[in-house]
């Protein structure tokens, strides 16, 4: 190994372990030990060589033992680790988003160390703590955090022998804590700093809820795997008072999240993402350091991509989210969520309404600024919504009608009969009195079309981007909303067809909303004929 120098200058242990070898005479004992570069006689002295032979085996021990218990002197970052490293300089919020089995758990392990320890090297240009820090490290449940990051940092769990086998040295490692209940987890471990302060390390899981991430401040985070939206909006707020930074490193496994959204589609100042894939850690890869050859091969490669499915390819290889995973909106909510104003007579509204039965009856209405209406621009707000559900047509008609509804678009579905031959629900609701359009739901026709289809990427693709572009907004108060809003996702690039009926009610009025009238318009209390269902 060449020289390692620290931000003082001065050389390794290692170093001067090795020099010491150098100087011990030659020996018959083979190639183990580096032999001096000038030529030195062999003694014949049994005595002597057995006293060299028993040198060299304690200093080789001690080259051992140091680095199995200093492993941050053998970090040699790939490339595109070290740029995550770098961009600490400038940036509080910063996301490593990567494929598997190339070493983001040990990148993040380091990072945490040389902050905790202040062993910053030569080459490192990222962010450097002057004094001893207080640092969380979190993953999903108490178990994997213990088996992956406190192994990382710390050592193999259970094992006394073992701590100081990780990232942090064992000569920095002042006090650790167990955790209660959790088999060989550490809760705490003070650390040494360089000042001769003490740095304190706590271990969390996303599994213990978001309180357990309230409180106190800290200078820095590492998630080493992609936290719920809270606990990442927590992890935030605790390093903001002290300008500490929060760290992520993970495989995008949970597909397109309001987090990796806002990392690959809308960076702030502040915030940064380096991502990586398999080709950038493969044997052709010479690291910046040393130039050892990278991990993976092809054969590697292809072994390990065997065992994933079509869809999650692109993700375990290049760390990139699946198309077709994820949240059917990724957009944080705040972006969309206001209070509640009071609607002008001259905007106008619509309302979508589905069907249901064991699932719930959903109507949900907006309202569309009037400026932008039929324009690309147009801007709609999310009102009103209702729902319930094993409840028949009338009970729902007579909730409805008390609400300002406008025009009430719905699906083909309300043309179906029931098998004793009654009037489909859309009949039977307009005979309740519900002001209902004429014609089922479509999409708005193409240009040059008469008709508009039934697709519902047309419309869910139309919502996402309203909602990027700050044209769509929801009342706070929509409980029932947002709590569907939450949980809306894909899986196996399908919607999710499991409490989705307040979305597709949403879907229907975004996509009609060609429709819509005001409520100081003339024609709003104009009693609608429908002579195609024989309604006078």
């Amino acid at each position: 190994m060449g020289e390692r120098k620290w931000r003082d200058g001065s050389k390794t242990s290692q170093d001067e372990t090795q020099k010491e070898i150098t100087q011990l005479p030659s020996t018959q004992t083979g190639s183990t030990a580096r032999r001096p570069s000038a030529t030195v006689q062999s003694t014949t002295d049994p005595a002597t060589e057995r006293r060299n032979l028993k040198r060299k085996i304690e200093i080789l021990k001690k080259l051992r033992d140091h680095e199995l218990y200093n492993q941050d002197e053998y970090y040699d970052p790939y490339p595109y680790q070290k740029r995550f490293h770098d961009t600490g300089a400038a940036c509080h919020q910063r996301l490593l988003m990567a494929g598997n089995r190339i070493g983001k758990s040990h990148c993040g392990a380091f990072e945490t160390s040389v902050h905790l320890t202040s062993n910053y090297p030569e080459w490192w240009e990222g962010r450097r703590y002057k004094r001893p820090i207080v640092a969380w490290v979190a993953g999903v449940s108490n178990e994997t955090v213990r088996d992956i990051c406190q192994a990382t940092l710390l050592g193999t769990p259970g094992n006394p022998e073992e701590l100081g086998t990780g990232m942090i040295p064992r000569k920095s490692i002042i006090k650790t804590e167990r955790k209660p209940g959790v088999p060989n987890a550490i809760s705490v471990a003070q650390i040494r700093h360089a000042s001769g302060g003490t740095s304190y390390l706590y271990f969390l899981a996303f599994l213990m809820g978001p309180e357990r991430f309230y409180g106190r401040s800290v200078d820095f985070v590492w998630l080493d795997e992609e936290p719920p939206r809270e606990i990442y909006s927590q992890a935030v707020t605790r390093t903001l008072d002290k300008k500490g930074m929060v760290a992520m490193t993970f495989t995008p496994e949970n597909g397109m999240t309001q987090t990796v959204a806002s990392f690959l589609n809308r960076l702030q100042p502040g915030q940064s993402l380096t991502n990586a894939g398999w080709d950038d850690a493969t044997e052709d890869v010479k690291t910046t350091q040393k130039g050892k050859p990278g991990h993976l091969n092809e054969a590697m490669m292809e072994q390990i991509l065997s065992s994933y499915s079509p869809h999650e390819r692109e993700m375990r290889r290049n760390g990139r989210p699946s198309i077709g995973s994820g949240l059917v909106f990724p957009v944080p909510e705040e972006k969309l969520m206001i209070d509640p104003f009071p609607i002008p007579e001259d905007w106008p509204r619509i309302s979508g309404l589905d069907f249901g039965w064991d699932h719930k009856t959903a109507l949900v209405t907006i309202v569309i600024d009037p400026e932008t209406i039929g324009t690309d621009e147009e801007e709609i707000t999310v009102i009103d919504c209702y729902g319930a559900s094993k409840t028949p047509p009338h009970v729902h008609a007579e909730a409805i009608k008390t609400r300002n509804t406008g025009p009430i678009a719905w699906p083909h579905d309300g043309h179906r009969r029931d098998s004793m031959g009654n009037p489909g629900l859309a009949d039977q609701y307009r005979n309740l009195g519900l002001n209902l359009l004429p014609l089922h739901f479509t999409n708005p026709p193409a240009l040059g079309e008469k008709k508009g289809g039934n697709s519902i990427e047309v419309g869910i693709q139309k919502m996402v981007t309203m909602m990027e572009q700050d044209r769509f907004k929801v009342f706070n108060t929509l409980t029932d909303w947002w709590e569907e809003w939450r949980q809306y996702h894909r899986k196996d690039n399908k919607i999710v067809s499991m409490s989705d009926d307040h979305m597709s009610a949403t879907r229907y009025a975004v996509q009609s909303t060609r429709f819509a009238q005001a409520t100081d318009d003339p024609a709003w209390d104009r009693e609608l004929k429908y002579p195609n269902y024989g309604i006078v």
